[in-house]
């Protein structure tokens, strides 16, 4: 007799793969240390920063869809934001986001509310909606922001 099994199952299993492809799939050599592809894609000005928001973007939206509540998603959307905002500083930035990892601890949350025993109201899909949309219009803002930093610097230096 075989048991239904939780489509929560898999679907858990593919995030948690996410997440540690983004932010811990390769061993630094002779450390114990791991790092991911999102740290790497930060090295592409403007398109990595918003390619790597927008996978881990995904992992909220999903964490919506197993029912996680709206503190927590506001707090997995502030780990995005911290680690993108932070992440356009140069050099800086990337050791933050290299040390961060967002993703990871979004998963936390999300598995922490999987494995409580007390029921939590799920958010809204209007919630979710307008917290998404914020969190991919914060990360073009940023984005932009640091583009135009970036251009004054180029253009203080080449006068």
């Amino acid at each position: 007799m075989t048991t239904p099994r939780d489509p929560n199952t898999n679907h858990l299993r593919r995030l948690r793969t996410l997440s540690r492809l983004l932010d811990s799939a390769i061993t630094i050599p002779g450390t114990r240390y791991r790092v991911g592809l999102d740290p790497l894609l930060g090295l592409l000005p403007a398109g990595g920063d918003i390619a790597g928001a927008l996978v881990s973007a995904y992992i909220v939206f999903a964490a919506a869809q197993m029912g996680v509540p709206r503190n927590s998603l506001l707090q997995m959307v502030y780990n995005i934001l911290l680690e993108t905002l932070v992440g356009t500083v140069p050099v800086l930035g990337d050791l933050f986001d290299v040390a961060w990892k967002a993703n990871l601890k979004n998963m936390e949350l999300l598995e922490s509310h999987l494995g409580s025993p007390r029921p939590a109201k799920p958010a809204d899909k209007w919630f979710v909606f307008l917290l998404l949309a914020g969190l991919i219009l914060a990360v073009l803002a940023i984005v932009a922001l640091g583009l135009w930093i970036l251009s004054l610097i180029v253009g203080a230096v080449f006068q």
